[in-house]
């Protein structure tokens, strides 16, 4: 991953609902393809068999459609809304706390659900999603859903945590040893809110209702708690591929971690597995958005449409370790052949709350701590201050 854009992205969340209302309406028919089709992604998101030959995506779609397909990874939210600046790229796969974001700083554009065949097989669960609709406008396609799950060295620990707290409060592990210097936290502030949904369950006379709608009392814990942290960790990941080599070569034991990293390493026959503790989960639901200058609309369009088919929905979430946005996926044999609806938390929709980009004026309570505060805060406790 690489350094996030915060304070540009806090930015972006300031926009208004007119200046939304004021775009240009979305198309209403489709023409000809145009050729090409530029992504920015999630790694491990946009497969054509270049890892391993049975996930692949991109080379059917291709071929059916004539639109050659490129994509750019990006490795954190914020880094997405920073690429987005560019009329370069015609779709993102963004999560919660990109998507309001995108919207609210126009650099997204409503789409028609009437111009994606299979709008209708969506789970009704993701359907209509505060993370990508405004009133009754749809700024995108449900693309995928997973938690951040707590990862953990089965040598360690033996039976799996129950409690974030091991990640948040000095102690020791089952084997004895103390684990500061050996669990990691996630580099975004996003993550904050991780520390509230710990601090709901272990004080809940705080009365934090939802760990992205924090007062000015109920932040000032939360930022407390993080600064606790700041002592115990090995590093605030914001690379997969990084956080894998801590666990494998630098003795990290415990860190929230993606269903992707987690399937990487058991690949690998790493002693890894993934729980949701007692105190639920963050999670991201990410949507397909459409460049509001998009070069090639027609095959975005197309590419939504491919995106919802079950084939492609079980194959990805099986290789990423997510949840398909489509309920049938669950019932389609992947390429290995696993219960990847079982493992990655399918049933568990309700425990997970899922990234939200924070915002001035909240639903639980009068006023709360916007993103804005949230990414100037994050950034100073990562620095050890």
């Amino acid at each position: 991953m690489k350094p996030s854009s915060y304070v540009q992205a806090g930015v972006a969340v300031a926009s208004s609902l007119l200046s939304i209302s004021l775009m240009a309406a979305p198309p209403t028919t489709l023409g000809k393809p145009e050729g090409k089709l530029s992504i920015i992604a999630w790694p491990g998101y946009i497969e054509r068999g270049e890892t391993d030959k049975a996930y692949d995506w991109v080379t059917q779609f291709e071929k059916s459609t004539g639109c050659q397909v490129s994509v750019k990874t990006a490795a954190t939210s914020d880094e997405m809304v920073s690429l987005m600046n560019s009329p370069d790229y015609d779709l993102v796969t963004a999560s919660g706390d990109a998507s309001l974001r995108l919207i609210y700083g126009k650099k997204v554009q409503e789409i028609n659900p009437a111009l994606i065949p299979s709008w209708n097989t969506l789970d009704p669960r993701v359907k209509g999603g505060n993370w990508y609709t405004v009133g009754s406008k749809v700024y995108g396609t449900p693309y995928q859903w997973g938690a951040n799950f707590l990862m953990y060295n089965t040598k360690v620990f033996p039976t799996a945590p129950t409690s974030w707290s091991v990640l948040f409060e000095p102690g020791k592990f089952p084997n004895g040893q103390p684990n500061k210097g050996k669990v990691q936290a996630y580099d975004g502030a996003i993550y904050i809110a991780d520390a509230a949904l710990y601090l709901m369950a272990k004080n809940p006379s705080l009365g934090i209702k939802d760990p992205y709608e924090l007062n000015e009392t109920q932040y000032a814990e939360v930022l407390k708690l993080l600064r606790q942290q700041k002592q115990l960790t090995h590093r605030y990941w914001h690379d997969v591929t990084v956080q894998m080599n801590d666990f494998k070569k630098e003795g990290v034991v415990a860190s929230s971690a993606w269903g992707y990293t987690i399937n990487t390493l058991q690949a690998e026959k790493f002693p890894v597995e993934g729980t949701i503790p007692k105190e639920g989960a963050t999670g991201w639901a990410d949507t397909t958005m459409l460049h509001a200058q998009a070069k090639h609309p027609v095959c975005a369009y197309k590419w939504m449409e491919w995106s919802l088919n079950k084939n492609l929905q079980s194959a990805l979430a099986e290789w990423f370790g997510s949840n398909p946005v489509v309920a049938d996926a669950c019932k389609t044999k992947a390429p290995g052949g696993s219960d990847f609806c079982g493992s990655n938390g399918f049933d568990r929709f309700a425990q997970i709350r899922f990234w939200r980009t924070p915002v001035a004026k909240c639903a639980t309570q009068g006023t709360c701590v916007p993103y804005s505060r949230w990414t100037t805060d994050y950034i100073a406790i990562m620095g050890g201050r």
